[in-house]
């Protein structure tokens, strides 16, 4: 399915294989900013060249090199992926469609993410790892792909560790009150801030340390 109205988050196809949305900058040539779920490569493009795909549940693909399969039915527990399906975030949260994102704490009425999202229990579905009964494989868009050498692959750093870009928006979590600040250089693995704050890519990327709010460039 061609998309002419392209958002944060979307799954889509691009040269047959699924990627999300990252951001979209409607003022470049190359508007969309993919990443690659399978190794979370960053991609370029435009709209024509990318297919809509949307979750189903028992959907199944490999998201930072280990299968996951999205369960509607299954109860999310600390510790676990989810993926929001559903999103109604609050004027404090930032999760959005699709966003993936670690439980840190469970509620009665939904989680705590990592990212200090509260997210409702009907707003997500949870990743399961590994391959369940009766899943549907969507890694390609022609075909299955093969699995064998790939869903073992031990993860060496966060599910949804991206490199910043220029326009992304952090905010310190270990300050009072909390800083927000905007990427406005990156050189090597240093990251320049608004406000004269100088960062590693490293612990820009900690979760304990920094959290990702938004891209001003989004739509």
């Amino acid at each position: 399915m061609k998309l002419f109205n392209v958002r944060k988050g979307q799954f889509v196809y691009y040269e047959n294989k699924l990627h999300k949305v990252y951001s979209v900058k409607p003022f470049f040539k190359q508007s969309v900013h993919l990443v690659r779920l399978a190794d979370l490569e960053q991609i370029l493009s435009t709209a024509k060249e990318i297919d809509l795909y949307r979750p189903k549940h028992l959907d199944s693909f490999i998201a930072n090199h280990k299968r996951y399969t999205i369960n509607k039915n299954v109860r999310a527990k600390v510790g676990d992926y989810i993926l929001v399906i559903n999103p109604r975030p609050d004027s404090l949260d930032h999760h959005h469609l699709n966003s993936i994102e670690m439980v840190s704490s469970i509620e009665e009425n939904g989680v705590i993410s990592n990212k200090q999202n509260g997210i409702r229990h009907n707003e997500y579905w949870v990743m399961v790892p590994g391959l369940q009964e009766g899943a549907n494989i969507i890694d390609l868009r022609n075909g299955n792909t093969s699995i064998e050498e790939e869903e073992d692959v031990e993860e060496t750093f966060p599910l949804e560790t991206i490199t910043p870009i220029i326009g992304d928006v952090y905010q310190k979590n270990d300050s009072t009150p909390p800083i927000q600040a905007m990427v406005i250089a990156i050189k090597g693995r240093t990251v320049f801030l608004g406000g004269g704050l100088q960062v590693s890519i490293d612990e820009l990327t900690n979760d304990d340390k920094w959290s990702f709010v938004h891209n001003i460039f989004d739509k």
